[in-house]
C-alpha cells in the first residue's frame, strides 16, 4: 500500500491557507471600513469621517448619545445599493461553503496521512479545491464591485435618522476592502495546491531494493557452501603426510 503522507506536504499547505482565508473572509463581514467617506458637516460627524459597511454605517460624535454612532444597513432596506445588498448574501453563502471546503479539506489530508485511501482521496482533494475557489468567488464579486463603487464615487441615499448625506465629498477605500482582496488570493492559491494532489505510483520492490537477497541466490548459495564442505571433508590430511 502506499505510503501516501509523503505526498500531502503542498495539500496540508494548501489546508492551511484556506482556513486562514476563510477566516480573513469570514471577518470582513464584521468590518465597518469597506468605505470611508469624507463629508463636510462636521458639527455631528467629529472629524467629517464615516465608514460604511456591509452591515452598517458608522462615525464618532461628540454631541450623539455614543462616541461611535452606528446604523444598521438591512438587505430589505430601500435605500440599500445592489453592491453592498450582494455582499450581504454572498459573505453569507462563502461563510457557509468554506466551512464545508475546510471539512473536506481536513478530511482528505487525514485520510493521505494515515494511508486511508479506498480510492476516494484524489476526489476528496479535488472537491476540496473546488469549494475553496467557489468560496473565493463569492467573497471576491462582492469586494470588486464595491471597490468600483467607491472609485465611482457613487452615492447612497441614506435616511436622515443616519446623519450621513448622500453623496460624500470623496470617498477611499477602506481595509476591508484589501482584506477581502487578500483572502480571495489565499483561497485560490490554496485551492490549487489540493488540485494538484497526484496519488503516488508503486511497483512490487525488486529484490536487490529491499536488502534481501533473492531466494533462488540463496539457495544456490547453501547448496554450494555444503557441496564445499563435503569436498573438503573426503580430503585425509594424514593419508597425503604418508605419501611424502
Amino acid at each position: 500500500m502506499a505510503y501516501l503522507a509523503q505526498s500531502v506536504h503542498q495539500q496540508f499547505a494548501g489546508l492551511v491557507l484556506g482556513f486562514i482565508g476563510w477566516i480573513m473572509m469570514a471577518s470582513i463581514s464584521g468590518v465597518n471600513d469597506w468605505r470611508i467617506w469624507s463629508v463636510d458637516n462636521q458639527t455631528v460627524i467629529t472629524g467629517g469621517l464615516a465608514w460604511v459597511g456591509v452591515w452598517r454605517a458608522c462615525f464618532n460624535s461628540h454631541i450623539l448619545d455614543s462616541a461611535e454612532f452606528c446604523k444598521s444597513i438591512s438587505l430589505t432596506d430601500s435605500f440599500t445599493p445592489p453592491e453592498i445588498a450582494a455582499a450581504q448574501v454572498l459573505c453569507m453563502t462563502a461563510i457557509g461553503v468554506g466551512v464545508v471546503a475546510n471539512l473536506v479539506a481536513g478530511y482528505a489530508v487525514r485520510n493521505a496521512l494515515f494511508g486511508v485511501d479506498g480510492g476516494h482521496v484524489r476526489l476528496a482533494f479535488v472537491m476540496a479545491g473546488s469549494l475553496y475557489w467557489l468560496t473565493a468567488a463569492c467573497s471576491l464579486v462582492p469586494v470588486i464591485w464595491n471597490m468600483s463603487s467607491v472609485l465611482a464615487n457613487r452615492t447612497i441615499e441614506f435616511p436622515p435618522d443616519f446623519y450621513l448625506p448622500s453623496a460624500p465629498v470623496k470617498q477611499d477605500v477602506g481595509p476591508g476592502i484589501g482584506i477581502g482582496i487578500g483572502s480571495a488570493c489565499l483561497l485560490i492559491v490554496s485551492g490549487l495546491l489540493l488540485m494538484c494532489y497526484r496519488h503516488p505510483k508503486t511497483k512490487m520492490p525488486e529484490s536487490g531494493e529491499t536488502g534481501h537477497f533473492d531466494k533462488n541466490l540463496r539457495d544456490e548459495g547453501s547448496l554450494g557452501v555444503i557441496n564445499e564442505s563435503m569436498d573438503e571433508g573426503m580430503i585425509n590430511t594424514a593419508f597425503d603426510l604418508e605419501n611424502l
